[in-house]
């Protein structure tokens, strides 16, 4: 059984965003959960912006564990906060957190512990990545890539206020190059990683790509999206069209989805199950 019995003793622990019916983290956690036989369950809330206060003060007031952050909230989250971990702390973007014994609330971030993990297999000292969108996403992926030891890292942005927000707000901007969107298909010769942090493809809007042609890619490239649901994305199969190695978001939600139950529970994770548990949700 991979959904776990609520009792008056049930530990609350959760997603906020919007949208969140597209999510995979319920089914990936509460699989966890029994599996590590503790008595919690995992519980995704959709919540608008204009509601974004209220709802992590109800989560405060009645005692929840803890809970996820995505999109729109991982940076609007951040005043609502008693304390931010390494690296939100640095960032200023979480997608995590903790409700302390005492009812305070520490946040951190797991995503770029979850992007870098299916890129470790490759030697990137060196080599080019170019960023597609430059919201909450984008900070922990320039992270990993400069810890992966990328050499140049470019991120392009639609509205030009958020990506000059987006440069003045990185904590290490060794490397690292903003441009206008329209610059993206110029600089795809010279990118080694193209990684999609945009919501362009994502359940509902399938049917778009964040680029259409991506043929200036070296055929050594890896396209990157960090969507997992449509699988594959638009991007994805354009990708593919070309030949090129693709990876979606399905290896990130698993790897980032550990690192927060670890750190809500102090539990090492079952990383197996998690990703069984995501792989029948996505037939």
């Amino acid at each position: 059984m991979n959904t776990p019995e609520i009792r008056g003793t049930t530990r609350l622990l959760g997603l906020i965003g919007d949208p969140v019916t597209h999510s995979f983290s319920p089914t990936m956690h509460n699989a966890a959960l029994v599996a590590l036989g503790l008595d919690a369950v995992y519980v995704p809330l959709e919540v608008h912006p204009e509601n974004l206060e209220a709802a992590v003060r109800g989560l405060q007031a009645c005692g929840w564990w803890g809970f996820n952050v995505t999109i729109p909230h991982k940076q609007a989250i951040v005043p609502f906060l008693d304390r931010l971990e390494s690296p939100a702390h640095q960032v200023g973007v979480v997608n995590t957190v903790r409700i302390e014994t005492d009812g305070s609330l520490t946040g951190t971030n797991t995503d770029a512990e979850g992007f870098v993990q299916p890129l470790t297999v490759r030697q990137w000292i060196g080599k080019t990545a170019l960023i597609l969108g430059c919201g909450g996403s984008a900070f922990a992926v320039v992270a990993g890539c400069q810890a992966l030891g990328f050499d140049q890292i470019f991120v392009v942005g639609r509205n030009s206020e958020k990506l000059k927000d987006f440069a003045a707000r990185l904590p290490n901007p060794q490397g690292v190059k903003t441009a206008d969107w329209f610059m993206a298909e110029s600089l795809l010769p010279r990118a080694d990683l193209l990684v999609n942090t945009t919501p362009i493809g994502m359940v509902p809007d399938i049917e778009n790509s964040p680029l259409e042609n991506l043929k200036a890619l070296s055929k050594g490239a890896i396209v990157y999206d960090l969507i997992y649901r449509p699988r594959p994305t638009r991007l994805l199969q354009i990708a593919q069209s070309g030949n090129l190695v693709c990876i979606d978001g399905l290896a990130m939600l698993v790897a980032q989805g550990a690192a927060a139950l670890q750190f809500w529970t102090g539990k090492v994770p079952p990383i197996e199950i998690m990703t069984q548990a995501a792989l029948r949700a996505l037939e």
